[in-house]
């Protein structure tokens, strides 16, 4: 077994892998966006959850509404950002298989 404590105290940490998977914490400030049109992972999937906070994910052109709770999976290949427009700190967990 192998055990991470996620902090949100970063604006993206590693924090555990293996040769087929990855996880990441990522912590989006009120206010600002990453990724973007030109932002993709080739041969990685995405498994973006929200722990806290809300936002919106744009996937090649089209926008989602993101709040806690919510479950995204960014296919290899699509092109994406993710704007925190709410509040508070936009904190989500990634998931890429295989690592990216």
């Amino acid at each position: 077994m192998e055990r991470a404590h996620l902090d949100f105290d970063r604006y993206f940490e590693v924090v555990m892998e293996t040769e087929e998977a990855q996880v990441a914490e990522m912590t989006v400030e009120p206010g600002r966006s990453v990724g973007g049109p030109e932002n993709y992972h080739a041969d990685s999937d995405q498994w973006l959850f929200v722990v806290r906070g809300s936002g919106v994910a744009t996937v090649d052109g089209e926008e989602q509404r993101l709040a806690a709770g919510d479950l995204v999976r960014i296919e290899a290949g699509e092109r994406h950002g993710i704007e925190n427009d709410g509040d508070e700190p936009l904190e989500t967990v990634n998931l890429y298989t295989p690592p990216r």
